[in-house]
């Protein structure tokens, strides 16, 4: 639904006077000012004074407004709930009952003007395709993806199979230096395209997370070399709009888990290294992050224990948001490849090799102590974080069989393909032209260490 007109709504606090408007000047007064009653579109005030009065009417009808996202209200009926999401004059409506979401809805348009779109297809350029046959959500920004190719003219570019691929070692120093190179890269807009492929990576795009973070390094001085790696990135996106989240209803009980890695030491000015972290909410994508740490790292240990520390921060608010609502039953469990920083966590003994880390770093071991958050072991390969760092061509295998789009991918370090190995396989995380989520394991899964005697592997 859409509130039409939405910022006039708002009550001003503050005494704010406005010349008389052109084609209404009185006749009697003309010299007078105008007393404003209700904010304006233009009026600083205008955004702020209409959130209060939109959460005032739902503390009316006895909806909750969420501590952890203020853009979240909740109500339950006994033990049905419906939730309402905004986004400025724009919201979602959810409810497994079709009466209260049609109840809800009569009391906006009672207070409010108020614009019915129908079934949620699209929000903030996010297309909305739902299954209900297959009980399957899936959210994709294919015509967000074209636009942003036509604007850039990529549009006909000859698709890559990667964000960012190995030779771009981008650095400062590729920056312009002379008059000359500063001139020609002032007509290039390198913020601009950098700002669009942001907002599909924080919307529905986790697998350009690295190429994002690293390429958004030098927007404020970007060179010839930063330019051509965009334009790859630009051209990966051409050849995979497809790509989205998918979310299904695997089982009745909400899990949220966290995966966690860090690449150490990777920046090649500052020596920095970068966290990467991954959640899911019963095996879809829901939170994901690649950033370059504020500190210079001295060993991998530290590096993946400052990245477990900013993971756990993520899952204290996730798990606090959905045991606000009602949803979650289970502790969260974050997994990390890194044992040694595990052991860290677990073992708050003071050590002269790691007395330098901030204070702030270390809270982790009081969450982890407390049993708020459990915090396990897995292998490399099968960490999913591993998006969030620098993927390399050999990691990405085509898979012949996806049809949906001219070039689908299937990303994992060992466990390559689907095709390699039986097709009831499922591998950590899926990228094909339909789907980008992580999917439960199996029992009879084959041991990566054997992966290269199998007789049944094919040739790559």
């Amino acid at each position: 639904m859409d509130v039409k007109t939405a910022f006039l709504h708002g009550d001003l606090d503050e005494t704010i006077y406005m010349s008389q408007p052109d084609g209404f000047l009185s006749d009697k007064h003309p010299d007078h000012v105008c007393l404003l009653k209700k904010s304006l579109y233009g009026l600083k005030q205008s955004p702020r004074q209409w959130n209060k009065k939109f959460d005032m009417f739902m503390q009316s009808l006895c909806f909750q407004r969420s501590a952890f996202d203020p853009c979240l209200y909740f109500k339950y009926y006994s033990d049905i709930p419906v939730f309402l999401v905004l986004y400025v004059d724009d919201m979602l409506i959810a409810s497994s009952s079709i009466s209260l979401i049609v109840e809800l809805q009569n009391n906006l348009s009672k207070n409010f003007e108020m614009k019915d779109l129908g079934d949620a297809k699209k929000i903030l350029g996010m297309s909305i395709d739902r299954n209900r046959k297959t009980s399957t959500i899936f959210l994709n920004q294919m015509s967000y993806v074209k636009n942003v190719c036509e604007k850039f003219s990529m549009s006909k570019a000859k698709p890559t199979s990667v964000p960012l691929a190995a030779h771009f070692q981008l650095c400062k120093n590729q920056s312009p230096k002379s008059e000359t190179e500063k001139e020609r890269m002032k007509n290039i807009p390198y913020s601009n395209a950098i700002g669009s492929v942001m907002y599909l990576m924080v919307s529905t795009r986790p697998d350009i997370a690295y190429a994002v973070s690293c390429l958004s390094r030098f927007m404020s001085n970007a060179g010839l070399p930063h330019w051509e790696a965009l334009k790859w990135l630009l051209r990966y996106l051409n050849g995979s709009m497809n790509i989205g989240i998918k979310f299904s209803k695997l089982s009745d009980d909400v899990k949220l888990v966290g995966y966690v890695d860090s690449n150490y030491a990777n920046d090649r000015d500052s020596r920095r290294s970068t966290t990467s972290y991954v959640f899911t909410l019963c095996g879809a994508c829901i939170s994901w992050k690649s950033q370059l740490q504020n500190i210079v790292a001295l060993s991998t240990t530290e590096a993946e224990y400052i990245a477990t520390t900013e993971a756990l921060k993520e899952a204290i608010w996730l798990k606090g948001l959905l045991d606000e609502i009602g949803f979650l039953k289970h502790k969260v469990t974050v997994f990390s490849d890194s044992q040694s920083s595990i052991q860290l966590c677990k073992n708050p003994v003071f050590h002269d090799r790691t007395k330098h880390i901030d204070v702030r770093y270390h809270f982790i071991r009081d969450i982890v102590g407390k049993d708020i958050i459990n915090l396990e072991k897995i292998t490399s390969d099968d960490n999913p974080a591993d998006m969030g760092l620098n993927l390399r061509a050999p990691e990405f295998i085509g898979n012949d069989e996806a049809n949906e789009v001219p070039t689908s991918w299937i990303w994992s370090k060992v466990e390559c393909v689907i095709n390699i190995w039986p097709k009831s396989y499922q591998a950590p995380i899926q990228l094909t032209g339909r789907q980008l989520s992580l999917q439960p394991k199996t029992t009879n899964r084959p041991n990566p260490t054997t992966r290269a005697h199998n007789p049944h592997r094919p040739r790559i």
